[in-house]
């Protein structure tokens, strides 16, 4: 029997993959959150959504994710987004990004020739981790993997590195979000007025 925290979380986190199963409500979050150039770059074309979850046996109960594939400037790149809508923070959630990207990684070398996985000219596509968190509690837990290892400040770049992009809905006031002409601007303002955790 599921715990109440499963109960409480889950079906929030499939509705907001349900609405960003959209291209178009997609493409929104990225051009209206993701405050980088690429993001406007990214057109409704050349996004394919992976109808495939990538959940490990340990964590199979704790989050929905999403998973998109485009191309900027012919090069592929693989948008992971993890759905943290929970009440607590969850300071595993760079070790869980970490689990998936690899999966994800291990998912392409399974569909692929090993002769072409060999190629010197072979690369794996870019990963980049997106986080949508809406509880009430400050986000706190790095954005960077390496600041989650012991010690990672006395072997520079030597330690495996990684940073994810942190869409955290509680953080943006009602003018900001008001500006958006967008779906998601509106979806984010009902969240807060519902209160983080409820379904919307």
């Amino acid at each position: 029997m599921p715990n109440n925290q499963e109960t409480v979380h889950m079906p929030h986190d499939t509705g907001y993959k349900y609405l960003l199963a959209s291209k178009k409500a997609f493409l929104q979050l990225l051009r209206s959150f993701v405050k980088t150039g690429w993001a406007d770059q990214v057109d409704e074309f050349s996004l394919v959504r992976v109808d495939k979850s990538f959940i490990l046996q340990d964590f199979k109960n704790k989050e929905a994710d999403l998973v998109y594939r485009a191309r900027l400037k012919d090069k592929e790149v693989i948008f992971y987004v993890l759905m943290e809508l929970q009440s607590t923070v969850d300071f595993l959630i760079p070790y869980r990004l970490l689990l998936y990207m690899t999966e994800v990684w291990q998912d392409i070398f399974k569909n692929i020739p090993q002769k072409e996985a060999e190629r010197k000219d072979f690369r794996l596509p870019v990963i980049v981790p997106i986080v949508l968190y809406n509880g009430p509690a400050k986000w706190t837990v790095p954005l960077n993997f390496k600041e989650t290892l012991d010690g990672y400040t006395l072997f520079a770049e030597h330690v495996l590195d990684f940073r994810y992009i942190l869409i955290n809905v509680q953080a943006y006031d009602e003018e900001e979000l008001l500006k958006l002409s967008g779906l998601m601007g509106a979806i984010f303002l009902l969240d807060q007025a519902k209160g983080p955790g409820r379904n919307y």
